[in-house]
C-alpha cells in the first residue's frame, strides 16, 4: 500500500501528469489548473465516460465565453486608443483656433481707435494696464505711444487715451509742443527730469513719461510747470518731424497765410528730419520690431514699412521738408538700399533735385556689402540700441557712391528690348553668380526657411561645395570676351569674373586689395573707376574670403564690355541673379548717390596701415580725396 502510494506521489510530481480529475500538473512549486477534455476522456476510467461527455459541452462553453470576453476587451482598448488620438490632435487645434479669435477680435477693437495696437501673449517686463492698474501678462500695446492694456481694457483705452499727435497743429507755427504725458510702464533705471531720482521702482501703475522728449516724471513732482511747459522733442529734436510743421505746411498749401521762411527758420539751422524706410521681410525678420521702436521715439509719420509702401511714395514727404535738409534710414539688405536708390533716381528724373535725400543703411540682410563698405557693419542682430542708431546717423559723414548702368542686349535679332539694371556693388558670372541663382530660386519656393542670415549663409556654404565638385562654369575663358576701356583682355582659365563698384565682397571679403606683399592700394567707391577680377572656382573664392589667396586682377576701367558668346550662363547684379544666354554686356558710369559714412564700425578686414595713421575718416576710406 505505501509503494502504490509513492508511485503515485512521483507521477504527480511528473511535470505535464495528467491526473484522473482531468488536471495537469506542471511541477515545481503550487498546482496549476488546465482544462483538458480530450485527454481527461482519455484517461477516465469506463463506468465515468457518460459524466465525462456531459462536462465536455460546459467546459467548451466557458472557453467561448473567455474568448467573448478577450474580444470585448479589446475592443474597448482600441476605441479608447481612438479616443486619446482624436484628443491628441483636436485640442491643439482647437487652442489655436481660439487663440486665432481672441487676436482677431483684438485687432478689430483696436481698429476703431488712434492708436496702433500691437497684441501680445506674454509681456517681456512687469507691465500694468493703463486702464485698470491691474498687473498684466498679456494684452495690447500701442508701438506709437506705448500705452498698455489688458484685453478687456482696450477698447476703453483707445476712447480714453489720446496718442501720438501726428499731424494736427495744436501749437502755433513757430510755438513749441506741450508734453504728452502717459502714466506708467516707464523705461528701467529711467531718472526723473525734476528731482533725479529713480522712475518707476514701485511695483504698480506710476510716474509719467513723455512720448515725444521721452523724459520721465514722478507722480509727485508732475504737478506745476511740468504740467505745462513746452516740449523741446529731447535728444533727437534735430531728426524729428514735429507735428505743427505738418500742420502748418499743409495750411500754406491750402490758403498760403503761413510764412514759410519764417517756418523753416523756427526749426533751427542742425534741423535734418529721418525717414526711415523698413523692409520687415530682410534677413532675420527684425524690420517689424524696429519700425515699432522708431515709432516710439520719432513721429510715426517718419517711419514706413516698404512691404505695405513703396519707397518712391514715402520719399514724397522729402518735398514738405527744407531743400537738402532730409536724412533716409534703410533697413535692410543691399537689395532694399538699390530699390531705395532707384526711387532716389526717379526724383532727380521728375525734378525734384532739391529733395533729394542722405541715404544711411542699418543692414539686415545677407550678405550687406554695401552697409560694410560704408562702416555700418556687416550685420545688425539686435545688440544696438535703436536710440545708439539715431545717434550714429546725426553723427555721419557725407560721401558719395557711384551707381552704375549695367546694359543686357541679347545676341541676334530680338523684338525685345535690351535688360538694362541699376549696380550699386558689383555685376558678377560664374560660381558666384550660380550659388545666388541656387539660393534664390529655393528662397521663392519655401521663403519662410530662409529667415535667418546664419541659415542663409550656410544655404551658399553648400551650393558652394556642390560646385566645387561639379564645375558648372568651367572653361569661361572660352565662352566670353572681355574689355576695359575698348581694349580686350586676354583671359586665363577662369570660372568667374568679378567687376567691382565697393571695397567689400561676398559677405565681407576686400576682394580687389588681397592679402600677402602686393602693394594693392584700397578700392574707392566715388572715383568714377571699376576693378575687374577673375576667380578659379569656387574653391578659389573660398580661399580668397579666408586670406589664402589672391585674386587674378585683370585691371581697372571707366566703361566694362563682356560677350558671352555661346552658351548658358549664371549672372548676378548686387544679389540679383538669373540665367543669361549668348549676349553682350556693357557697364558704364550712371550718377552718383549721396550716402551716409559711419566711422565707429569696422570689421577685421579693415586692419590696413591707413588705418593707423591720424586721418580724417573720409580719407580713409577713400584716401586722396579732396574735401
Amino acid at each position: 500500500m505505501n509503494a502504490a502510494h509513492s508511485a503515485d506521489l512521483r507521477d504527480r510530481a511528473r511535470p505535464g501528469h495528467v491526473t484522473a480529475s482531468g488536471t495537469a500538473h506542471t511541477g515545481g512549486g503550487a498546482d496549476v489548473i488546465t482544462r483538458a477534455p480530450s485527454v481527461a476522456l482519455a484517461t477516465h476510467p469506463p463506468g465515468r465516460s457518460d459524466r465525462s461527455k456531459a462536462e465536455f459541452p460546459l467546459r467548451t462553453d466557458v472557453v467561448t465565453a473567455d474568448m467573448e470576453e478577450e474580444e470585448a476587451a479589446g475592443g474597448e482598448r482600441g476605441l479608447s486608443l481612438a479616443v486619446w488620438t482624436v484628443c491628441a490632435v483636436a485640442i491643439p487645434v482647437l487652442i489655436t483656433l481660439w487663440c486665432s479669435l481672441r487676436r482677431s477680435r483684438r485687432r478689430s477693437l483696436a481698429s476703431d481707435g488712434e492708436h496702433c495696437w500691437q497684441d501680445t501673449d506674454l509681456f517681456g517686463r512687469p507691465t500694468y494696464c493703463s486702464v485698470c492698474e491691474e498687473h498684466i501678462l498679456r494684452g495690447a500695446y500701442c508701438l506709437c505711444c506705448g500705452l498698455c492694456a489688458d484685453e478687456p481694457c482696450v477698447w476703453r483705452a483707445s476712447k480714453r487715451f489720446r496718442c501720438k499727435v501726428m499731424g494736427r497743429g495744436e501749437a502755433p507755427v513757430g510755438g513749441g509742443l506741450g508734453h504728452h504725458w502717459v502714466r506708467g510702464n516707464v523705461p528701467l533705471c529711467s531718472q526723473c527730469m525734476v528731482c533725479g531720482q529713480q522712475c518707476g521702482s514701485q511695483p504698480k501703475l506710476c510716474d509719467y513719461r513723455c512720448i515725444w522728449c521721452q523724459r520721465t516724471v514722478h507722480d509727485d513732482c508732475v504737478e506745476g510747470d511740468v504740467k505745462t511747459e513746452n516740449c523741446d522733442l529731447g535728444e533727437f529734436r534735430n531728426l524729428i518731424i514735429p507735428s505743427n510743421y505738418l500742420w502748418a505746411i499743409k495750411q500754406l498749401k491750402r490758403s498760403k497765410s503761413v510764412d514759410y521762411m519764417k517756418l523753416i527758420s523756427s526749426m533751427g539751422s542742425n534741423w535734418t528730419p529721418l525717414i526711415v524706410l523698413a523692409n520687415t521681410r530682410s534677413g532675420n525678420n527684425m524690420g517689424e520690431v524696429l519700425v515699432s521702436e522708431f515709432k516710439g521715439l520719432l513721429n510715426p509719420l517718419q517711419v514706413f514699412d516698404l512691404s505695405k509702401t513703396s519707397p518712391y511714395k514715402a520719399l514724397q514727404l522729402c518735398t514738405l521738408l527744407p531743400p537738402n535738409s532730409a536724412k533716409v534710414l534703410v533697413c535692410g539688405g543691399d537689395g532694399t538700399v538699390g530699390w531705395v536708390l532707384d526711387a532716389v533716381d526717379e526724383m532727380k528724373i521728375k525734378g525734384q533735385e532739391n529733395f533729394i535725400p542722405q541715404v544711411a543703411v542699418l543692414p539686415l540682410g545677407t550678405g550687406n556689402d554695401l552697409a560694410n563698405t560704408l562702416g555700418w557693419g556687416a550685420g545688425y542682430a539686435g545688440d544696438v540700441p535703436v536710440e545708439q542708431i539715431l545717434r550714429n546717423v546725426m553723427e555721419a559723414d557725407s560721401v558719395k557712391l557711384d551707381r552704375w548702368k549695367v546694359q543686357v542686349t541679347n545676341k541676334g535679332y530680338s523684338l525685345r528690348k535690351p535688360k538694362v539694371l541699376s549696380m550699386n556693388n558689383y555685376f558678377s558670372i560664374g560660381p558666384d553668380a550660380l550659388m545666388a541663382l541656387n539660393f534664390h530660386t529655393h528662397r521663392e519656393k519655401t521663403p519662410s526657411l530662409f529667415s535667418s542670415r546664419l541659415v542663409n549663409k550656410a544655404v551658399y556654404f553648400f551650393y558652394g561645395t556642390k560646385d566645387c565638385l561639379i564645375q558648372e562654369c568651367k572653361d569661361l575663358d572660352k565662352k566670353v570676351e572681355l574689355e576695359l576701356d575698348g581694349e580686350k583682355i586676354s583671359l586665363p582659365n577662369l570660372e568667374g569674373i568679378v567687376v567691382l563698384n565697393i571695397g567689400y565682397w561676398g559677405g565681407g571679403c576686400r576682394l580687389w586689395e588681397g592679402m600677402g606683399d602686393e602693394p594693392y592700394p584700397l578700392s574707392r567707391h566715388d572715383d568714377g573707376l571699376l576693378e575687374v577680377v577673375g576667380v578659379y572656382g569656387s574653391f578659389h573664392c573660398a580661399q580668397i574670403q579666408v586670406k589664402l589667396a589672391n585674386p587674378v586682377r585683370l585691371g581697372q576701367a571707366h566703361t566694362v564690355r563682356l560677350i558671352l558668346k555661346s552658351s548658358r550662363m549664371p549672372m548676378q547684379v548686387d544679389g540679383e541673379p538669373w540665367a543669361q544666354g549668348p549676349c553682350t554686356v556693357t557697364i558704364t558710369h550712371k550718377t552718383h548717390a549721396p550716402m551716409l559714412y559711419h566711422v565707429g564700425e569696422q570689421t577685421d578686414d579693415d586692419e590696413d596701415p591707413s588705418s593707423d595713421s591720424d586721418q580724417d575718416p573720409q580719407d580713409a576710406v577713400n584716401p586722396g580725396l579732396e574735401i
